[in-house]
C-alpha cells in the first residue's frame, strides 16, 4: 500500500549532509545503480554509497568523463548509457543482468532541464524521453535484479518543477506548442508519478519506490538557463549575484540518500520527499505551496496508472510481478 503522504519527523532538515544521513550505515555487499552519478548532485551521491561499502555502477552517456570524474573512487563502475536511446538502455540492462547480480539500490538522478526543444528516438520530447521514459525503460529492464532479493529501493529524481505543469495528456510530447518550463514540469511530474505506481507494483515483491526533490543546487543542471531568466526567477539580482540560498551538492544529494537507505523510511513508499523527510500536500495558492510539498496532480493514483499505461506503450517495457 502507498504510504501518506506527510512528514514523519525524521530530525534531519535542508542543510543536512550525506555523512549524517549515513552515520552507523553499513552498506557493504550492497549494489547501487545511480544514473548521471559523475555530474552535479550525482557526485555526492555516488561518493556517500560507494563511501558507505557499496559498489556503485555509474552509467554514463560519455563514460569518459565519468570515468575521469570519479578516478580512484573504489567500488565504482562506469558502464555506457543513454537515456535517450532505448536500444543503449536495453544494451546496458542485458550487461548488468548478465553479471547475475541483484540489484539493492536503482537512483535514477540524470536528467535534462529546460533545454530548447530537442527530439530523441522516434521524436520524443527530449525532457520527458530522458527524465522520465528512459529511465521508466531503465527501471523496467532491471527489474529481475531488483526483486531478486527482496529489499530494493528505486529513487526517482523530481523538483520543485513538478508544479508547473500536470502531464499533457493531449499533447505529451509537445507537437502543437512548446515550452520549455512547462515540458520541465511535465517531465517532473512524471517522475513523481512513476515512483508512485512503481511502489504500488513493487511492494509484493519487496521493491519500494520513493521520489525525491534535492533542493535547489547550483550544478550544470541549469547550463540551458540565461541570466535574464536567473534575475526572473529570483536567482540572481541585477548584477549577477546569487541571491537563492541554494544548497551544497552534498546537502541536495542527503534526501536522495536517505530514501534509498534509511530505517525510517522501512515499511513506506510511493512517496515524495523533501529536506530529508516526507513531505506534506502542497496547500496549493499559497507561497509555502508555491515553494514546498508536493502537489496533488503528482500523487493521483488514477494519473499514475494512466501515465504507466502510456509509457509501456511508448517503450515497450513494463515491470511483471
Amino acid at each position: 500500500m502507498v504510504s501518506y503522504q506527510r512528514p514523519i519527523g525524521s530530525g534531519f532538515g535542508p542543510k543536512t549532509t550525506t555523512a549524517e544521513v549515513l552515520a552507523g550505515v553499513d552498506l557493504t555487499g550492497k549494489v547501487a545503480i545511480v544514473t548521471g552519478g559523475y555530474s552535479g548532485i550525482g557526485i555526492p551521491t555516488t561518493l556517500a554509497l560507494a563511501g558507505a561499502g557499496a559498489t556503485v555502477v555509474v552509467p554514463a552517456r560519455r563514460p569518459d568523463a565519468a570515468a575521469a570524474q570519479l578516478e580512484g573512487v573504489k567500488g565504482v563502475e562506469i558502464a555506457e548509457l543513454d537515456l535517450g536511446d532505448l536500444g543503449s538502455v536495453r544494451a546496458f540492462a542485458e550487461s548488468f543482468l548478465a553479471g547475475d547480480r541483484g540489484l539493492d539500490l536503482l537512483i535514477n538522478n540524470a536528467a535534462v532541464m529546460a533545454m530548447p526543444l530537442t527530439r530523441v528516438g522516434p521524436g520524443w520530447e527530449a525532457q520527458f524521453a530522458t527524465n522520465h521514459l528512459g529511465h521508466f525503460a531503465l527501471t523496467s529492464r532491471l527489474w529481475p535484479a531488483l526483486a531478486r532479493d527482496g529489499g530494493a529501493r528505486v529513487i526517482s529524481l523530481s523538483s520543485v518543477g513538478h508544479k508547473g505543469s500536470d502531464i499533457q495528456w493531449d499533447d505529451l510530447q509537445f507537437h502543437n506548442s512548446y515550452e520549455k518550463w512547462r515540458a520541465y514540469g511535465q517531465a517532473k511530474t512524471a517522475n513523481v508519478l512513476f515512483a508512485r505506481h512503481l511502489d504500488r507494483i513493487g511492494e509484493a515483491v519487496g521493491v519500494r519506490a520513493f521520489s525525491v526533490f534535492p533542493g535547489g543546487i547550483r550544478t550544470p543542471l541549469q547550463r540551458h538557463i540565461t541570466m535574464d531568466e536567473m534575475v526572473a526567477l529570483g536567482w540572481m539580482d541585477a548584477e549577477g549575484n546569487e541571491i537563492y540560498p541554494w544548497k551544497t551538492p552534498d546537502q541536495g544529494a542527503a534526501t536522495t540518500v536517505w530514501a534509498a537507505t534509511s530505517d525510517q523510511l522501512a515499511g513506506m513508499g510511493g512517496v515524495y520527499c523533501e529536506d530529508v523527510d516526507v513531505a506534506a500536500i502542497s496547500d496549493i495558492g499559497t507561497e509555502e505551496g508555491l515553494a514546498r510539498g508536493v502537489h496533488p496532480h503528482a500523487i493521483d493514483p488514477a494519473s499514475a496508472e494512466r501515465l504507466w499505461m502510456l509509457s509501456v506503450g511508448l517503450t515497450g517495457t513494463g515491470v511483471h510481478v
